[in-house]
């Protein structure tokens, strides 16, 4: 049984900066990458960043220069920092991990989502 849990989502005012959490806990032998998504009502759930395990990035062009993902592999975790947020940003955000949890046994495995709203 493996879980993500996420945390740090609220509400802030354009240009203000909020930092996202992502814990993953249970059966894991290992984690590949790491990614955060976002979905905005009435759109799909689209790709904000990712790292892999060896701490390649890359990142969705909207938020290049403005936003930071990083990971504690020790922890099982993975951060998102969002400075200068603007309103596009809200959205729902989600974690996703590939993750070994036994054996040669992969999957991803996604948290239940924090909300980030930012206010003109």
């Amino acid at each position: 049984q493996v879980q993500l849990v996420e945390s740090g989502g609220g509400l802030v005012q354009a240009g203000g900066s909020l930092r996202l959490t992502c814990v993953a806990s249970g059966s894991i032998f290992s984690i590949n990458t790491m990614s955060w998504y976002r979905q905005a009502p009435g759109k799909e759930r689209d790709l904000v960043a990712a790292i892999t395990s060896g701490a390649y990035t890359n990142y969705a062009d909207s938020v290049k220069g403005r936003f930071t993902i990083s990971r504690d592999n020790a922890k099982n975790t993975v951060y998102l920092q969002m400075n200068s947020l603007i309103p596009e940003d809200t959205a729902v955000y989600y974690c996703r991990a590939h993750i070994r949890y036994s054996g040669t046994s992969y999957n991803y495995y996604w948290g239940q989502g924090t909300q980030v709203t930012v206010s003109s």
